[in-house]
């Protein structure tokens, strides 16, 4: 969920720099994506120093998202967002990859013979870590965090009056993740925007200092839309990682199967069924777009940014017949700044 948010990061020294790399190795990702059980599983970061390893193993973490952020091209014309804002969203965005990388990227030191049941309580150990170090952001009598992730998010969320939720809520994401790769309803996916997706647009809310009720309403309507619109797009690639984040009820009452999901084509049941999710996008989209036209300046440049990607993505979906297995859709640069000029203007 970090599309979005990364557009943002004008900032190109992301956090990491400095941290241990005492942990090492080729790392190893999770095998089929069926997990079971939690963070107490057998395996895993143990003994006397499980703590430091898990840090040192987080810091080296940290610091391939740094070397991530240094190769991506942010758009210019958010550059006109204050020194402030751009220092916090780097933040964010060091800490959102972070317990995204922790939960789905191979693991330094995770010896290649690693079992997955070793693998997933190994990441679910370092989420649990990280939930600490979140913890002792807000716990005035406990010590700085160990990362210097953290620390810098720690700066960002003072000053902003970040609440921990949002930031907890990343993790529990990731958590989730480790142990269901399925979604039999809407509502269950829903629900999983709420702690994957839903925060990030929530702590961009509060850097702005436009953090209200209502605004953060519309702002998780944006969110949820632009989660389900990228499942979407990413059909092949989640189904590659044993993945689906279309619901079973909706593939059913299309009549598609996983095996349609596969093929090379998309078949008239699939394309239906993406039309399916793609409109209620819209319509989630259309319900949260309001936000933009109570919003002055770069906040709404920013938020406009945000509604016009989701729009532009689902114009480039139906541009290509909603074929999603022949090629992922992406839209223009054009067509995005024309939309986001027009919502700009707008309002919504």
């Amino acid at each position: 969920m970090f599309a979005f948010i990364s557009k943002l990061c004008t900032n190109r020294r992301v956090t990491g720099a400095g941290a241990s790399r005492t942990a090492s190795g080729d790392g190893q990702r999770s095998g089929d994506g069926k997990h079971s059980g939690d963070s107490k599983h057998s395996g895993g970061i143990d003994g006397a120093g499980g703590h430091q390893e898990a840090v040192a193993v987080a810091a080296q973490v940290s610091l391939a998202v740094a070397a991530k952020a240094s190769a991506e091209n942010f758009p210019v014309a958010l550059r006109v967002l204050p020194k402030r804002w751009r220092a916090s969203l780097t933040a964010l965005y060091g800490f959102a990859r972070l317990v995204d990388d922790i939960g789905d990227e191979p693991l330094p030191g995770m010896p290649a013979g690693a079992s997955e049941e070793t693998i997933t309580a190994t990441r679910l150990q370092l989420l649990d870590e990280l939930d600490e170090e979140v913890r002792r952001i807000y716990d005035a009598g406990s010590p700085e965090p160990d990362l210097p992730a953290l620390r810098e998010l720690k700066v960002a969320v003072h000053q902003a009056g970040v609440p921990a939720q949002p930031l907890r809520d990343l993790i529990q994401a990731n958590r989730q993740d480790q142990l269901v790769t399925r979604y039999d309803s809407y509502a269950e996916l829903a629900d999983y925007c709420k702690l994957s997706a839903n925060p990030v647009g929530q702590v961009v809310l509060y850097i702005m200092g436009a953090a209200t009720e209502e605004r953060i309403a519309a702002s998780d309507s944006i969110c949820t839309a632009l989660q389900v619109i990228e499942h979407c797009q990413d059909v092949v690639e989640d189904l590659g990682n044993d993945r689906i984040y279309l619901p079973r009820q909706d593939m059913d009452a299309h009549g598609v199967t996983e095996a349609d999901l596969a093929k090379q084509v998309a078949g008239e049941g699939v394309r239906d069924l993406i039309k399916f999710e793609a409109d209620r996008s819209r319509r989630l989209l259309d319900g949260g777009a309001p936000l933009v036209g109570t919003l002055h300046g770069a906040a709404r440049l920013a938020i406009a940014g945000y509604l016009a990607g989701g729009r532009a993505t689902l114009k480039a979906i139906e541009a290509g017949g909603y074929d999603v297995l022949r090629a992922v859709p992406r839209p223009g640069k054009a067509d995005t700044l024309v939309t986001m000029t027009s919502v700009f203007i707008k309002g919504r």
